[in-house]
């Protein structure tokens, strides 16, 4: 995982479902080739992390049961 520095306005980001009603927690996620940007909703400019598209399956198979096709 690594952080970026630069913003990524072309991408496109979306808010994630596990924000729930307070819109002061929200997370943000935009899916590229090989990998998941995240980023803070409330603060769009600042960094980003980059998780590995291996990784964030991973993490998706740990936390909710979902399996890649």
């Amino acid at each position: 995982m690594s952080s970026a520095s630069q913003p990524a306005p072309n991408f496109a980001w979306f808010k994630s479902s596990y924000s729930g009603g307070n819109t002061t927690e929200c997370l943000e996620a935009a899916f590229i080739r090989s990998a998941v940007l995240i980023r803070d909703s409330k603060q769009p400019e600042h960094r980003h992390l980059v998780v590995q598209a291996k990784a964030w399956a991973d993490f998706l198979t740990v936390t909710t049961g979902w399996r890649p096709c």
